[in-house]
């Protein structure tokens, strides 16, 4: 540890927001709950509205860290640039002294896994667990000189904007593709000018057909193989959102829990079975051979009247998710659940196999760009979460990173 650190409790140097606000003092402000913000990506899933929540909720200011108290170890954390309301299950924390800890080298603090830990050590609770600020305020950190910590500040943040950067331009190309299928296979616009023919499901173009989903589509189930393997990247539904997985960290095969057991492939489709309303699916395109995943997925293929891109469209559109989440909220259970037997005489309209690749030779560009987004964040997120303990612990000095750092950012 060098020498100019100085070690202070966190009480010390950090506090918590609690103003509290009643439903009847809502006012249209941006509310965001535990299932808004992602596990270990420090990112939000989604927002909600305040109107939409009917009990006592915390307001949060601009630059405030929010955490999810609720099972520390999924370390809920984010950072909003806006002001709003949260669920009561989140901590607001700030710094009580920028004199000593900056708000921006705190919110890279709690983001460790040192700080994950020790709230884990000081949870309340068996089933479930919950961080326990009272305990938390007495365990001890030790931090640079204010300077310092806005050099380390400076570049773990800017590895955040550039990954949460990539984010927004893959969500806007995504959603630019997602019109451009709603234009030719729902709206069949490029198709006016051609005869069309009644269906059970309207109208559609000559030579178009109505298809079961298990007529284009199949249920893959293959057992991962843990031979010669000493670690591997599990994947389980919370670890994946409309589209992207959440994490590539590897762990020891053994202690894994009992529903790892489902290799997955490249090109292979992810959909969780569980409250399809939460959008837990993403598209395999990249070598998958370390990856093993939970058997709550539902891993799809298709078979040889489509194409995987088209059919991964076809099950991710809106329309498909309300259907499905339908028939989950209509089944009984624990859980709002699916099954592909349950979903497998669902009808949609499939056009004929060249107009489908004219159709992907339009989107593919956007497509590549996309993986080429996602593999540059893979690099930039392992960067991330490798200096971020080592610049946090004194381990390495910002010195020693900035040349990696520019080469990327």
């Amino acid at each position: 540890m060098p020498e100019n650190w100085k070690t202070y409790k966190l009480g010390k140097i950090a506090a918590l927001r609690k103003k509290t606000v009643r439903p009847k003092d809502f006012n249209g402000e941006q509310y965001i709950g535990l299932e808004h913000i992602g596990q270990g990506d420090f990112l939000l899933n989604g927002i909600g509205i305040a109107s939409d929540v009917t009990s006592n909720k915390f307001r949060f200011k601009s630059g405030d860290i929010l955490y999810g108290k609720i099972r520390p170890y999924f370390k809920k954390v984010y950072k909003p640039q806006f002001s709003g309301i949260c669920s009561t299950d989140i901590l607001i924390i700030i710094s009580s002294s920028e004199e000593i800890v900056t708000q921006e080298y705190l919110y890279q603090l709690i983001k460790t896994q040192t700080f994950t830990d020790k709230a884990v050590e000081t949870s309340s609770g068996t089933k479930m667990p919950r961080a326990d600020w009272n305990s938390l305020e007495q365990v001890e950190f030790t931090f640079p000189p204010v300077e310092e910590q806005k050099s380390i500040a400076s570049i773990l943040s800017a590895l955040d904007d550039k990954i949460e950067l990539n984010l927004r331009m893959n969500k806007t190309l995504e959603e630019m593709a997602m019109a451009l299928y709603k234009h030719w296979f729902v709206d069949f616009g490029p198709f006016q000018d051609g005869e069309f023919v009644d269906s059970e499901l309207g109208e559609i173009p000559k030579g178009w057909e109505v298809k079961r989903l298990d007529e284009f589509a199949l249920k893959k189930s293959e057992t991962f193989n843990f031979k010669n393997k000493e670690d591997v990247v599990f994947v389980n539904t919370g670890d994946v959102q409309e589209g992207r997985f959440l994490h590539s960290n590897r762990v020891p095969k053994k202690g894994l829990p009992g529903q790892a057991k489902k290799a997955i492939a490249k090109g292979d489709i992810l959909y969780s079975e569980i409250r399809p309303k939460n959008k837990r699916f993403a598209y395999v395109n990249f070598d998958s051979e370390d990856y093993v995943v939970s058997t709550k997925f539902m891993i799809i293929n298709p078979k040889d009247n489509i194409l995987s891109k088209l059919l991964y469209r076809i099950l991710t559109m809106q329309s498909t998710v309300d259907n499905l989440n339908s028939i989950a909220e209509g089944r009984s259970g624990t859980f709002p659940q699916i099954t592909f037997d349950a979903i497998s005489d669902l009808k949609f309209i499939l056009p004929p196999f060249n107009i489908q690749q004219k159709f992907q030779e339009i989107v593919s560009p956007m497509e590549m760009q996309q993986d080429e987004l996602y593999l540059e964040n893979q690099i930039l997120t392992q960067l991330r979460d490798t200096f971020l303990p080592k610049l946090i612990s004194g381990e390495v000095r910002v010195k020693d990173v900035e040349k990696t750092l520019s080469e990327v950012l």
